[in-house]
């Protein structure tokens, strides 16, 4: 599911940071993890990422209501799955 993947991502950047402060573990997986973070989206930028989508759809949805058919490229937007939620979907589960 969306909220399942979207904290997904959020939780694998705190393990990541985790990992790469644990002296207890070798250099090279510390080093690895925080190559790995050094490009990965911090939380905020995935929820909103998952808001941007939300937003999207509405707004495509309001055109299509408003004007008609979408042209097809527009339109598979409707109906594909949203890869990120936003906060306001998030689970409380861990």
């Amino acid at each position: 599911m969306v909220h399942e993947r979207t904290r997904s991502v959020v939780q694998t950047r705190d393990f990541l940071r985790d990992l790469s402060r644990d002296s207890s573990l070798p250099e090279t997986i510390r080093l690895q993890a925080k190559h790995l973070l050094r490009h990965y989206p911090e939380a905020a930028d995935i929820w909103l990422a998952g808001k941007l989508e939300e937003r999207r759809k509405e707004e495509l949805s309001q055109l299509a209501d408003n004007y008609g058919p979408l042209h097809p490229a527009l339109s598979c937007w409707l109906v594909a799955e949203p890869l990120f939620c936003d906060e306001s979907s998030k689970s409380s589960s861990p």
